[in-house]
């Protein structure tokens, strides 16, 4: 699951709104003087002429109407006048917003963070209930059987529960808990029912205990989109250590299965109790919400970066390996970092608005803004390395990390974070579509190349994600690039 969403009201509609429309009787005789006075403070105050232009279309302007009235041909070719005819004038505010959207604690994003990486420890812990027969005797690529049942279920959940945090969000935005509860209610489970049918389709003869453990994380899954929207990370954190726990164990020592059974029991009943608490408390209402097609983009930006990060697991897991080669340090690592990309999301939005109060051209705009996505990207890059260094080191029996591997792993910390970034602004639809692209690409190339760990297949693990991270990081500078996407 990605970060929130920040959700912040569009003040340009009240802007106009306040200003009198009324055309007095000793005013200019040209309307577009009228209209120039009228609108003074906010041309002034903009970065780009498109400002101007969206905040005349939001007040129902019309192409025919400004002709008839200012004898321009659109709103754009008025816009540009305004702009033309306004000195520029960037007035400091007194100070920041004291609960601005865009602010957020380091360490509740890296607490986000570990939440997110936590549950990988339970395939440690669950690893002799899984079925350790390749897939390799059936066609497959050296994939175990019951690591393929629980992947299976992961992805299913992964896309729904992000669509599902994407419709709860949007609730949230609109300062109604109860909705948002109510959206969970009706959609977690849900998606524990789809995918714990997932898995049972793909299991096979001798896959029960594969079947079991996905059921259980179908339902862990949806009980903990549950907490993360609703803001109780520390109470998922607190449900999470006894499996914690006996997962950093069984390095060390032979942990029984009755003893791992009743930790996995253990902390899956304490998640659903909680999630079922904090729903109860939101009290959920009735009523319609916002329309289910707009959480499909996010489902599919869910479910592609699932499949990039289960390609850095496949990666780094030998061939014919077990179930529990299901976590690897890679992986870990990615899930990990999402802390930090969290945060650096929020200081991105706050460099972004600062040097949108300091510029006063388009060009001057553009060049802070390329500023600050490079610091914050190079600061992703920077702890993503980290963490995947000190993973490589603590994970008993990892491979050593070698540049090929090191690269592919940062590419598609590039991908993640660049389609973070965008669906943050509400581009979603551009990253799920590359994102959805790569991960597409990566699979193709998994199941036409050969054996994973060929030529071929490590050769694609750095062309698909680099050319789509690319794309990307183009789509991110256009988009971003217009002081339009950052007005509020």
């Amino acid at each position: 699951m990605s970060g929130p969403l920040w959700v912040a009201p569009d003040v340009r509609r009240d802007t106009l709104a306040r200003v009198p429309r009324q055309r007095p009787r000793w005013a200019a005789a040209d309307p577009l003087d009228e209209l120039t006075d009228r609108l003074r403070e906010l041309t002034a105050a903009a970065v780009h002429p498109d400002e101007i232009a969206a905040v005349l279309e939001s007040d129902g302007m019309t192409d025919e109407h400004i002709r008839l009235t200012y004898g321009r041909e659109s709103s754009f070719a008025l816009a540009e006048e305004l702009y033309a005819r306004v000195p520029r004038d960037f007035p400091e505010p007194e100070a920041a917003p004291a609960a601005a959207p865009w602010h957020a604690g380091l360490l509740a994003c890296l607490l986000r963070g570990l939440v997110f990486a936590l549950p990988g420890l339970a395939y440690v812990l669950g690893a002799p209930f899984v079925t350790d027969d390749p897939v390799g005797e059936n066609g497959g690529r050296g994939l175990p059987a019951g690591t393929a049942v629980l992947l299976a279920g992961a992805l299913t959940g992964w896309a729904w529960n992000q669509a599902l945090a994407h419709r709860a969000y949007t609730w949230l935005g609109f300062g109604d808990r109860p909705a948002a509860a109510r959206a969970l209610l009706a959609g977690a489970p849900t998606g524990a029912f789809l995918g714990t049918a997932v898995s049972v389709a793909a299991a096979g003869p001798g896959d029960g205990g594969a079947v079991v453990f996905a059921a259980a994380q179908a339902l862990y899954q949806g009980a903990a989109a549950v907490l993360l929207v609703l803001g109780r990370e520390r109470l998922l954190l607190h449900a999470l250590v006894p499996m914690a726990a006996g997962a950093l164990l069984t390095p060390l020592y032979d942990v029984p299965p009755p003893v791992r059974a009743a930790l996995l029991v253990l902390s899956s009943l304490a998640v659903l109790t909680l999630a079922g608490r904090e729903l109860l408390r939101a009290r959920p209402s009735g009523g319609r919400g916002p329309s289910l097609l707009r959480s499909v983009p996010y489902g599919i930006f869910g479910l592609a970066g699932g499949v990039l990060i289960l390609h850095a697991v496949l990666a780094e897991a030998p061939a014919g390996g077990t179930g529990a080669g299901i976590t690897a340090p890679g992986a870990v690592a990615l899930t990990l970092s999402m802390g930090p990309a969290e945060w650096l999301l929020h200081r991105f939005r706050s460099g972004s608005n600062a040097g949108l109060r300091a510029s006063s051209t388009p060009r001057a705009f553009r060049r802070a803004t390329a500023v600050t996505l490079t610091k914050c990207l190079t600061g992703y890059l920077a702890a993503l390395f980290a963490l995947t260094l000190a993973a490589t080191l603590l994970w008993p029996g990892a491979p050593a990390l070698d540049a090929t591997r090191g690269a592919g792993l940062l590419l598609i910390g590039v991908l993640l974070w660049s389609g973070l970034l965008l669906q943050a602004f509400g581009a979603v639809t551009a990253a799920a579509t590359v994102c959805g692209a790569a991960a597409l690409a990566q699979t193709l190339a998994l199941f036409t190349g050969g054996p994973y760990h060929s030529a071929l297949s490590a050769l694609s693990g750095l062309l698909v994600p680099g050319i789509a991270s690319a794309v990307l990081a183009a789509v991110v500078c256009v988009r971003l690039g217009r002081a339009t996407a950052h007005r509020y």
